[in-house]
């Protein structure tokens, strides 16, 4: 394998740096007191990836089994313990351990401890997962044809 084309083609480089501090508020919260930072989004990365910073209370809380078509998930978890499933079996995961999904992968996450936890989720390329972040609070007033719709327009399949 080798490196893909250039994109930049300039001589001097260029100041397009993106700085992001800590005490950012999240972008989006749930009604669980949930929360997801938007790091890089698609848009902000002209669809490479995106990277976001999902902090979860300490009730149970995330996805049931799925995968997507289009774009694999990565998770490496920043504090508490969550548990991934790896498409056979549950894995509790700590601080510093990370789970990569390609394409067509099943998975599902879910803070089962009792205590809060944070991840990093990095998806690629870079879909705008931010409307499937936002619109995920509506999905009760939703048909069951708005559902399907809404998930098969942000690629995801349950299982």
């Amino acid at each position: 394998m080798s490196y893909p084309d250039p994109v930049y083609r300039g001589d001097g480089g260029e100041v397009s740096a993106r700085y992001r501090p800590h005490t950012a508020p999240p972008d989006f919260t749930y009604k669980s007191g949930n929360t997801v930072h938007y790091l890089a989004t698609g848009d902000s990365t002209n669809g490479r990836f995106g990277l976001y910073h999902w902090a979860m209370g300490p009730d149970v809380s995330g996805p049931d089994p799925h995968f997507h078509r289009s774009i694999s998930e990565s998770f490496y978890v920043l504090n508490g313990t969550v548990a991934i499933y790896d498409g056979t079996q549950w894995i509790d995961t700590t601080p510093g351990d990370w789970v990569h999904v390609p394409e067509g992968g099943l998975h599902a996450f879910r803070n089962n401890s009792g205590e809060p936890a944070d991840m990093l989720l990095h998806f690629a390329p870079g879909a705008p997962r931010e409307g499937y972040f936002e619109g995920l609070p509506d999905l009760g007033s939703m048909s069951g044809e708005e559902r399907e719709a809404f998930f098969l327009a942000h690629d995801t399949f349950w299982v």
